[in-house]
């Protein structure tokens, strides 16, 4: 008769940029069950976003430090829709430049992460390497490397000048076979595809079951992508979604490296459509109803309801963000696996705490 052993992975491991625990059962060396436990980095955001509309646009952006960009987009069209504003043309390039940079950076975090927990620190350096040129691009075009704040209620407040047009190019040109070298190494190094292929499999039906979203559900065969619909400029622009059918911490692992490679095409394919034109329209009174911002954030869709009275003070903000679905269903990828591997399964969802817990 075997005997269980109960273990608490975190909230305190090296695995994790952040505090999560999942208690695990295991039987030996296998994980009979996995238990998720959330909240310890709870902040109270919402709440506190129910501020002044104006300000509340930058705290919204410190939900997520990786994702901050797409956060702010998302409460500027929530806002915008209130107003029933049209945001100019070249605003919403701009922006839909700023968010393939920062899915970029953020991919190829989670893309260090992975290798890292694999024992891999050379290509989790490799990774860092190349997320560096995407971070000290953007810190050109918004003077900063983590908040961009270029967001606004109508548009964007920084435009973008010819030489910085060209500086995003060259960038763009040079990363390219950089992402291209690195995506050889994730698909064909034999001791990366062992510890990936085949684990922590979350089958199409499970992943439509749990409501995933982004990556976690495209690589079990969900081909959902909010860019689709057409919000800041993917209307003139090719959306091409990254669809795999495994399910498994490699498919997470590929559908994030082809994203990566997708990014830089979107890049390259809005630059020619900037044309001059204003970056922001006007904004008069105080939002007045109710108003839907939905963008594809890195880890996939992120939603903001917002309601306003009239008054300067917003009356609700509700945000729904994509690690809060999609890190649950690592309960039911983790048992049958090693307890090596857990790591493993647990950063290839790509979880962000500050954003499930908020």
């Amino acid at each position: 008769m075997s005997r269980s052993t109960l273990i608490p992975f975190g909230p305190q491991h090296p695995a994790f940029l952040e505090p999560l625990n999942v208690s695990l059962e295991l039987d030996e060396e296998r994980v009979a069950s996995a238990t998720l436990n959330i909240g310890y980095n709870h902040r109270g955001m919402e709440y506190a976003l129910a501020l002044d509309y104006k300000k509340t646009q930058y705290l919204a952006e410190r939900v997520c430090g990786i994702c901050s960009n797409h956060h702010s987009a998302a409460y500027c069209q929530a806002v915008e829709a209130i107003y029933g504003l049209e945001v100019p043309e070249r605003a919403r390039i701009i922006r839909t430049i700023t968010m393939e940079c920062q899915r970029l950076t953020s991919h190829l975090l989670a893309l260090g992460h992975i290798a890292e927990a694999v024992g891999y620190e050379n290509l989790f350096m490799q990774c860092f390497r190349e997320r560096e040129l995407v971070m000290r691009l953007v810190n050109e075009i918004s003077g900063n490397r983590v908040h961009y704040s270029t967001n606004i209620v109508g548009g964007v407040k920084r435009d973008l000048d010819a030489a910085m047009e060209r500086r995003i190019a060259d960038v763009m040109k040079e990363l390219r076979p950089r992402l291209e070298e690195l995506r050889g190494i994730f698909a064909r190094d034999s001791t990366l595809v062992k510890r990936t292929r085949g684990i922590g499999v979350l089958t199409r039906e499970q992943a439509r079951d749990w409501c995933t979203v982004g990556p976690v559900a495209r690589a079990s065969g969900l081909p959902q992508d909010v860019r689709e619909d057409g919000f800041a400029a993917y209307d003139v622009v090719r959306v091409r979604p990254v669809v795999r059918e495994e399910g498994d911490c490699y498919a997470r692992t590929m559908v994030r490296m082809d994203e990566c490679l997708r990014s830089v095409d979107m890049i390259e394919e809005c630059l020619p459509l900037l044309r001059e034109g204003p970056v922001a329209v006007a904004v008069k009174g105080h939002p007045d109803g109710e108003g839907l911002g939905r963008v594809e954030a890195p880890r996939g869709e992120l939603l903001y309801y917002i309601k306003g009275t009239g008054k300067l003070q917003l009356d609700r903000i509700k945000i729904r963000t994509p690690a809060f679905v999609n890190v649950p269903p690592v309960q039911i990828m983790l048992p049958g696996s090693r307890l090596a591997d857990v790591a493993v399964i647990t950063v290839s969802v790509d979880p962000c705490i500050c954003c499930t817990d908020r």
